[in-house]
């Protein structure tokens, strides 16, 4: 076995011909073909085909029910500047570069309602791709019930889920800290 190495700050094990993310999500073994100079093997095309196969990601309007559940948050990563166009009622603002540290319960940095390993968190960005990678990586620091929204932000408007304008868009939860009033 290969020793690991990090991708989208998480670890790759090689073995038999596959690879895995830590998060345990298979891929084709970046071993296995050969880049040309300068170009990476496995490719963001197939880290993020690797996440989709490792998530059970919900449509906009599943991820709206299930946000209503107990132990259930929606988690917007979106930078500001997207947000101005709107933001999902009740979602928890965290920057995309603080997600980890802020859901982890066992970190210092952890918001109150990271309290536990079991909570379920969606994480909604503009578009579905990114908040795909959030998901498994916080699958990877042992968050297991972590997922993402299909399409993101765009995909929430378009199915006419309820969103709010607001004049300044919500500030980044920081460590300890609860909902803006």
């Amino acid at each position: 076995m290969e020793a690991f190495r990090c991708l989208v700050a998480l670890p790759v094990f090689e073995t038999g011909g596959a690879a895995y993310l830590g998060a345990g999500v298979r891929f084709p073994s970046a071993s296995a073909e050969q880049p040309r100079p300068g170009r990476s093997a496995m490719g963001i095309d197939n880290v993020l085909a690797a996440a989709w196969a490792g998530l059970r990601r919900l449509h906009p309007a599943e991820a709206w029910t299930a946000a209503q559940e107990q132990d259930t948050f929606l988690v917007d990563t979106r930078p500001a500047f997207q947000r101005r166009v709107g933001e999902v009622p009740g979602a928890i603002v965290i920057e995309r570069n603080h997600l980890e540290w802020r859901l982890d319960p066992n970190s210092s940095s952890r918001i109150p309602e990271a309290v536990h390993t079991d909570i379920r968190w969606i994480v909604l960005c503009e578009e579905g791709y990114s908040s795909s990678l959030a998901a498994l990586s916080l699958r990877a620091v042992g968050l297991p019930h972590a997922t993402d929204v299909i399409g993101g932000f765009q995909a929430w408007t378009a199915a006419g889920l309820p969103f709010t304008r607001r004049s300044r868009p919500t500030r980044p939860r920081g460590p300890g800290e609860g909902a803006e009033i």
